[in-house]
């Protein structure tokens, strides 16, 4: 059985690295699982990114169709995308079976002083400097809402758990989601 689990949660909460380690542990116990980080998948659709409602509508709706085309054909999806209105979580809840979102739990302060000092592959550097400073950027959590989820199935607090117990967790939800659904069919 396949599924989807989307990891949300501000800029520098921590997602990417709990996304990544969750696919290392089902690596480890022979489960390939794909991991969409938004970050690299806007830069296809959307290669000079002005971060506008609008364009976040088409890049979301985008990610979730590509998440429930990956299910469909029976591959497990790890969605790393920071999704700031509860409607993209929704929509892809409502279009991918087997669905659950996981709420990586962080204060600003501490994803801003995260982001300040991350190095990662595909996400815009010091967006929480270009907010303050008014340059035009729309950043979750500072000049446009962060929503948070409303039920997440699974809360991991980034500040008081550390990387591997959080993708333990989410990997036990993961287990348990799949045990009952077993025995449901």
């Amino acid at each position: 059985m396949t599924w989807a689990v989307w990891v949300t949660g501000l800029p520098g909460s921590g997602k990417s690295v709990i996304a990544e380690k969750v696919r290392d542990v089902f690596a480890e116990r022979g489960i390939n699982v794909k991991v969409l980080e938004l970050d690299e998948i806007r830069k296809f659709i959307t290669p000079k990114p002005s971060y506008s409602e609008q364009e976040r509508d088409i890049v979301y709706s985008s990610l979730v169709y590509m998440a429930k085309l990956l299910v469909e054909s029976g591959k497990p999806v790890i969605i790393d995308a920071t999704a700031n209105r509860r409607k993209y979580r929704e929509r892809a809840r409502k279009n991918i079976e087997n669905f659950a979102v996981v709420y990586v739990k962080c204060s600003l302060d501490t994803g801003m002083e995260r982001e300040g000092r991350r190095k990662a592959r595909y996400a815009p550097t010091g967006i929480y400097k270009k907010a303050k400073e008014d340059e035009g950027a729309t950043v979750p959590g500072v000049n446009v809402p962060y929503e948070e989820p409303v039920s997440p199935e699974v809360v991991v607090d980034s500040e008081k758990m550390s990387v591997e117990e959080c993708a333990e967790k989410v990997v036990g939800f993961i287990k348990h989601f799949l045990s009952t659904r077993k025995n449901l069919c």
